[in-house]
């Protein structure tokens, strides 16, 4: 993400965030404006051109808007609970 989970540095890590803080998930943000090498890195890892993106387990789930859709029709969600990711209680 640009930015951290706490101070996103742009609208679609802030929008990605928000989703996972309103499912109360348990997630690590990466900040890739502190190094450059890795800003481009991920987007050639992921064969994604945008940031952010969501990796779950080690598997790459998608950009804002992919995340945005499976929030909005439940999909993350499950997803989340498939991947048995802990929410917080």
């Amino acid at each position: 993400m640009k930015g951290t989970s706490d101070a996103p540095q742009c609208g679609f890590s802030m929008a990605v965030s928000n989703m996972l803080k309103i499912l109360e998930v348990n997630f690590k943000g990466v900040n890739v404006l502190e190094n450059q090498s890795l800003r481009e890195g991920i987007k050639e890892f992921s064969d994604w051109p945008t940031i952010p993106q969501l990796y779950i387990k080690k598997e790459f789930v998608g950009g804002c808007d992919i995340v945005k859709e499976m929030y909005e029709n439940g999909e993350l969600k499950k997803f989340l609970k498939d991947k048995e990711i802990s929410f917080k209680k």
